[in-house]
């Protein structure tokens, strides 16, 4: 791909549980051509690791990454073979003065999955305390789309009121629940129905779940999916 015309979306990865969603979004970004910027937050790497025992270091981040997006949410490790990884750029969360913290820095917009309530409440009050915060932040004043995954339950007051600050914003909420009627029968069946909603907010073109077609008894176990 030539670089001068290289317009990413940025993902950002926050603290929050659910790094499968992130990894199920970055493989349907790649899977559909799309170049990436990845940030993923300091917190975060603490659930990478919990979650699924890799660690993601700046020194090997390239190597991480593919270990994370060959991952099945099941914990299988090789579940997705190699995943080319050759169109994703990475910036350390600490480097303020990472491309996509300027609005000059060509991006189509940004993706945050999974969303804590830190980083919710960091971007509605415009912090921009690390770099995950500065790009949404900078999303937002360039009109950018963003998507914010909110992953957390329940949710109290103050979180609410920041999520109603982020759709007056211009952002799309999406909290991180997972529907039956696609015919999940897998564990990653429920994590890509959530992932195919943010790239569907984003519009970005995927295959990761069964769509309502207004046929009832579709997402019942046994029925062939649709195509």
């Amino acid at each position: 791909m030539n670089d001068g015309k290289r317009t990413p979306w940025v993902v950002g990865v926050s603290g929050a549980s659910g790094t499968p969603y992130a990894a199920s979004v970055l493989r349907g970004l790649l899977a559909a051509g799309e170049s990436v910027d990845l940030v993923v937050s300091r917190a975060s790497r603490l659930t990478l690791l919990d979650e699924t025992g890799i660690p993601f270091r700046d020194a090997h981040w390239r190597e991480d990454l593919a270990a994370w997006l060959a991952r099945g949410a099941d914990g299988k490790p090789d579940a997705y073979g190699d995943v080319d990884v050759s169109d994703v750029r990475y910036w350390a969360a600490g480097d303020l003065a990472a491309g996509p913290s300027s609005g000059s820095y060509p991006a189509k917009g940004m993706l945050i999955v999974p969303a804590s309530t830190a980083a919710v409440a960091g971007v509605a009050l415009g912090l921009s305390k690390d770099l995950l915060q500065r790009v949404a932040s900078v999303t937002l004043k360039e009109r950018r789309p963003l998507v914010v995954a909110v992953r957390e339950t329940p949710l109290s007051g103050q979180t609410l009121k920041q999520m109603v600050a982020l759709d007056e914003a211009g952002a799309v909420v999406l909290p991180a629940s997972p529907a039956f009627y696609a015919g999940a029968t897998h564990i990653q069946d429920l994590v890509d129905f959530v992932a195919g909603r943010v790239l569907d907010a984003a519009g970005v073109p995927h295959e990761l779940y069964r769509r309502w077609r207004g046929e009832l008894g579709g997402g019942a176990p046994g029925v062939p999916r649709a195509g």
